[in-house]
């Protein structure tokens, strides 16, 4: 009887590569279907992440043409050595002459010479500039140097700086305004103290004492606060505490930098309308929207294989026929007649490209800035050029968007894949348990078929009689 033989422990089958092989059959099929079904999603979700962008970009370009604070702009020239100048959209056109009389001037006061170690006098020093008011209590040991440091030391000081100077001797007080201005200037009110006189200049602390209204003088002036003045067209003369003149002339802050002598040119203020900014934006939102033109050409293409990713895709089609028809949309002013793109020089070329016609677009503005104005921001009653095409591109583009709702989609697609792909594992690992169980069991079962066949050749062999032919 021929012996039954098998490799291995007992059936000497490579139990381990069988099994391999048979979860590998299942395995490859499940993960290339899930694997392209993953690949096609994510081409998916970067193409349509690619198109916000891109409609997202549109949506910036045009956005300036959506703001009435950014037509019928102005342009001011006229900074100088004495001027400096600034405008708004309110200026008025036309030319303006300016002379600068003088600038403005802080405070400045100093007192008489002091011994640098010599107690100044007891008391209360009462420094107002304006509306700010302090006290500063002398002790009858204090020296200028201490008082100026109590001035400028003083939580309610807002308005003084004090200084010290010394001559290698004797301390001068010097008081200073931080604002410039006629209304900032300092008074000091005295209550000596050591001598009972609040007034005098010859000993304490009413040294120190000033007020020009009263005729209190015992520091000395050396700067007066002054009001800065200038005389615009030679017949109007207008004042300012700082340098600054703001909204002077209607739209227009003038800054004085410096006060004419006499001989000096008189500065010239110019004012003319400035609308290149709307040729500016436009030609911003020309190159984004020919931008997304490329895009869609090549996501909508068709081909033998070398279709766009989102070729036929509904989406795609209908964001693009909207903008189309807006960019060919007309904006009625009633009896001023109506306007369009074309109409303002932005043409369209066969392949759906813009550019701008600047001879066009120039006399368009020159003509009436307004109705340019109105196609691009609209009326009380409807909207322009500018805000259809945001509101259109908010309907895809913004966070609750139909774009963002279909990321959304496709992000739970990827999840479910992920889903499958774990009970998928979770299935193969069952299998694998199984076939390893069913191939161990063989395996021990023939196992013993073997150790069978051996005992029956020994007893066979063993028989008297029996003659094996060799």
């Amino acid at each position: 009887m021929a012996g039954i033989t098998f490799q291995g422990l007992g059936s000497g089958l490579q139990v381990g590569e069988i099994v391999g092989a048979i979860v590998g059959a299942e395995k490859v099929p499940f993960e290339s279907r899930m694997n392209q079904q993953a690949a096609i999603i994510n081409a998916d979700i970067s193409a349509v992440g690619s198109l916000r962008s891109a409609l997202e970009k549109v949506q910036e370009s045009i956005a300036d043409l959506a703001d009435v604070d950014k037509y019928q702009q102005r342009t001011t020239t006229g900074d100088d050595d004495f001027i400096s100048i600034s405008s708004t959209k309110d200026a008025a056109i036309g030319g303006y002459s300016i002379n600068v009389d003088q600038l403005a001037t802080s405070h400045k006061l100093m007192s008489s010479a002091i011994d640098e170690t010599e107690a100044v006098g007891e008391g209360t020093l009462t420094i107002a500039s304006a509306s700010n008011s302090f006290d500063i209590s002398v002790s009858d040991t204090a020296t200028l140097s201490e008082i100026r440091d109590s001035i400028n030391d003083s939580v309610d000081n807002d308005s003084v700086v004090a200084t010290i100077i010394n001559d290698g001797t004797n301390d001068r007080l010097v008081l200073t305004s931080k604002e410039t201005g006629v209304a900032n200037e300092i008074t000091i009110t005295v209550d000596d103290i050591g001598d009972g006189d609040n007034t005098d200049n010859l000993t304490g602390l009413s040294r120190l004492a000033y007020d020009s209204g009263a005729a209190i003088t015992n520091l000395s002036q050396i700067d007066p606060a002054g009001d800065a003045q200038i005389t615009i067209d030679g017949t109007v003369t207008v004042s300012s505490s700082t340098n600054e003149f703001k909204n002077v002339i209607d739209g227009i802050d003038i800054t004085a930098k410096k006060a004419q002598e006499v001989g000096d040119d008189l500065s010239q203020v110019k004012v003319s309308e400035d609308n290149s900014n709307i040729k500016e934006t436009l030609n911003k939102f020309v190159t984004a929207y020919n931008e997304l033109i490329d895009l869609n050409e090549n996501y909508s293409k068709v081909g033998d294989g070398n279709s766009g990713i989102l070729s036929g895709d509904s989406l795609l089609r209908g964001v693009m026929s909207k903008i189309r028809n807006e960019l060919s949309s007309n904006f009625d002013f009633g009896n001023d007649g109506e306007t369009s793109l074309a109409q303002l020089g932005i043409e369209t070329d066969r392949y759906g490209k813009l550019s701008i016609d600047d001879s066009k677009l120039n006399d368009a503005i020159d003509e009436n800035i307004d109705n340019v104005q109105s196609f691009f921001i609209g009326s009380d009653t409807k909207p322009g050029f500018a805000g259809k095409i945001d509101e259109l591109l908010d309907f895809y583009t913004e966070s609750d968007g139909v774009i963002q709702g279909r990321l959304d989609s496709k992000e739970k697609q990827l999840s479910r894949i992920d889903e499958d792909r774990a009970s998928f594992s979770r299935k193969m690992e069952s299998l694998e348990a199984r076939l390893f169980a069913q191939y161990n069991s063989m395996d021990l079962l023939v196992a013993g078929l073997n150790s069978t066949s051996s005992y029956l050749m020994q007893q066979l062999d063993n028989m008297p009689g029996v003659v094996r032919n060799s």
